[in-house]
């Protein structure tokens, strides 16, 4: 690890060409931490009780790791492993880890994306597209609009013949607070190009489904 001139905390190494984001702002951390401390008063807590002594640093770091997207590039992340290649088919990562936090409440949802494009002259790392997924779903997001945003980022760097975006999450605002249900799914979905095309997108939401395991 080293410390950069804005007093940020990062790993030596850089990942596919832009830098990793586990990285620490000091005075972020020690000006959010007052609050947290503050709010934990505010709850009936002694914040100077061994058990929370370093709750609000612990709080306030969790809350940059959670929220690094803001620092990330994603269209940047996407041109660092563009290729040229004669390929026209369908490309499809599915069962994508998603973890995000809700803008209304600031409570975690949690889930998966499938993701496909069709190449129009260039291809890209198969990594790039999960990561793209991090980089919006890691801010405070809703589903609808991270949506939205990974579509529209791929659909705007790669020029593909389309791009198609299906999100499935659990929302802790859901199941722990307000409707208390514990077992409900949000689906939300994105098209542009041939994926408008009804036989296009069915073969897509087809391949998402099978098990080809």
């Amino acid at each position: 690890m080293k410390i950069d001139a804005t007093n940020q905390l990062m790993d030596e190494d850089e990942i596919d060409g832009y830098q990793k984001i586990d990285r620490y702002n000091s005075g972020k951390i020690q000006r959010i931490a007052s609050h947290y401390s503050d709010i934990l008063s505010e709850m009936g807590e002694d914040p100077s009780r061994e058990g929370l002594l370093k709750t609000p640093e612990r709080v306030a770091k969790a809350l940059q790791f959670l929220t690094h997207g803001y620092d990330m590039k994603p269209d940047e992340i996407l041109r660092s492993a563009m290729f040229k290649e004669d390929y026209s088919q369908m490309v499809v990562v599915k069962d994508i880890e998603v973890y995000s936090m809700c803008e209304h409440h600031m409570l975690p949802f949690f889930g998966k994306a499938h993701i496909a494009y069709i190449p129009n002259g260039h291809i890209v790392g198969l990594s790039k597209i999960p990561r793209v997924v991090d980089a919006f779903s890691r801010r405070l997001q809703v589903q609808e609009r991270l949506t939205n945003e990974i579509r529209d980022c791929i659909h705007n760097t790669l020029d593909p013949a389309g791009v198609a975006v299906v999100i499935e999450c659990r929302h802790l605002c859901m199941s722990m607070r307000g409707a208390q249900k514990q077992n409900s799914v949000t689906t939300t979905s994105a098209f542009t190009g041939e994926f408008v095309n009804e036989k296009t997108r069915a073969e897509f939401l087809r391949l998402i489904t099978a098990n080809l395991s």
